[in-house]
């Protein structure tokens, strides 16, 4: 089967690549920090491991230029020099060396994730895949946000959500677990921070420009739309007038705008590096693109062998479709079900022919009529797949509270284990069922 990059090099004679590095050693040794430049302008390693680093310098050559980068570097110089040695700083401009591809800006490096991204002609593309240093390369299909079916005034008044009762997960909240201590990841539109339910809940928040690179000084925490609010105020929202909107109301959140708009590809990497960086436990994003391509299977093994659980969303296109990265086996992929029990009619659904995963999502969570915190103040109520997919953040923040050192197959085989079907539910719909928090603890235990 000819490989997609090598035919869109091809046609349009360029195309924006990934480039997965052999055993990343940033990665593998949990790294958090980029490349700095120094003063004469070569690359310089920060706390970078110095085999990475000399690997970046030298792969460069094969990258093109970038003309709407290159406008843009004399304004980000300055933020590169100052941006290292620092926790969680997100993806920097390595520095470029002169190539026979024409050197220009270089490509984009995330250290935590051992990836590189930038265009490349033909003769760049076949001198990566000819080094040894190259695990391999990928193209970069454009993710888009998941959006919400239906979007309308809250109008629910009680203690809990219908989905936090679902789950049954005040029988945690009674045992003392809440989430404390657990860092989950949150890429999304943003979360508006001024919100009372975010009170002492944002541990950490960046936004990335269109171009890819993590804005500084870091904004206060804001939302560029309302989706971003909604999803993490269901992970981790504290509680207003006695009101519980959030699974894990003691769970701390590291929020990233990366979308939409821009280099929507730059601008995941980016938040993924910096959300590890950072050292997440989980990654709830409910973005992806629609089918199934594995550009992004490495990316979403490399979450996992750095025990981060990834928990995506399926998509709202309904049954016999789905969107990847969510509908890779690699992936807890989450759809969404009604109060009644019934699948919604949105929620994405797909069986694969092969032997790991065939049947995704993985289960489906409350995602139909969902009360959370809206921009400005109050809440409103948001269907979709997006917001069923928080709850399973939420519940696996509770659990790695109580078992801290589980591993992210752990917590996820609880979850798994603990999932139910009734007879409202057709299996090709839901794969596992319902989850069960109370059951997934005691599995987990």
């Amino acid at each position: 089967m000819p490989n997609p990059v090598d035919a869109d090099v091809r046609t349009h004679g360029s195309a924006e690549v990934m480039v997965f590095l052999t055993a990343p050693a940033a990665a593998s040794a949990g790294v958090s920090v980029g490349l700095a430049a120094s003063a004469d302008g070569a690359a310089a390693a920060g706390a970078v491991a110095p085999d990475l680093a000399e690997a970046t310098r030298s792969l460069m050559q094969h990258f093109l230029s970038d003309p709407e980068e290159a406008a843009a570097a004399a304004d980000f110089a300055p933020r590169l020099a100052a941006a290292a040695p620092r926790r969680g700083r997100g993806a920097l401009r390595a520095e470029p060396e002169p190539g026979r591809n024409g050197g220009g800006d270089g490509p984009l490096f995330f250290p935590n994730l051992g990836i590189m991204l930038g265009r490349v002609n033909e003769e760049g593309l076949a001198g990566l895949n000819a080094d040894p240093r190259v695990e391999k390369v990928t193209g970069t299909p454009e993710f888009s946000l998941i959006h919400p079916v239906r979007v309308a005034p809250s109008t629910s008044t009680g203690e809990h959500t219908w989905g936090i009762r679902a789950m049954r997960v005040p029988t945690l909240w009674a045992e003392g677990l809440t989430g404390e201590n657990v860092l989950v990841g949150h890429l999304d539109t943003g979360v508006d921070g001024s919100h009372p339910a975010f009170d002492g809940a944002i541990e950490a928040f960046a936004e990335f420009s269109t171009l890819g690179r993590q804005i500084s000084p870091d904004p206060r925490p804001f939302d560029t739309g309302k989706h971003g609010t909604h999803t993490a105020a269901t992970i981790a929202a504290r509680p207003v007038s006695g009101r519980h909107v959030g699974v894990a109301p003691g769970a701390m959140l590291a929020s990233a705008i990366v979308i939409e708009g821009g280099r929507v590809v730059a601008r995941i990497l980016g938040g993924m590096d910096w959300a590890i960086g950072n050292r997440v436990r989980i990654l709830n994003m409910s973005l992806g693109l629609r089918g199934f391509e594995e550009d992004f299977l490495a990316l979403t093994q490399r979450l996992r062998a750095q025990n981060v659980l990834p928990v995506f969303a399926v998509g709202n296109e309904g049954a016999g479709k789905s969107r990847y990265p969510g509908n890779y086996p690699e992936a807890l992929s989450v759809g969404a079900y009604d109060r009644f029990g019934r699948v919604a009619e949105f929620s994405s659904s797909q069986r694969f022919e092969r032997e790991t995963e065939p049947l995704v999502p993985d289960l489906v969570a409350p995602g139909v009529g969902i009360v959370s915190a809206r921009p400005g103040g109050g809440f409103q109520t948001m269907d979709g797949s997006s917001m069923a997919t928080p709850h399973v953040s939420g519940l696996a923040a509770l659990l790695m509270q109580a078992r801290p050192d589980a591993t992210v197959d752990e917590v996820e085989n609880a979850i798994f284990g603990s999932c139910r079907l009734t007879p409202t539910l057709d299996r090709d719909r839901c794969n596992r069922g319902i989850p069960d928090a109370v059951q997934a603890l005691k599995a987990l235990a």
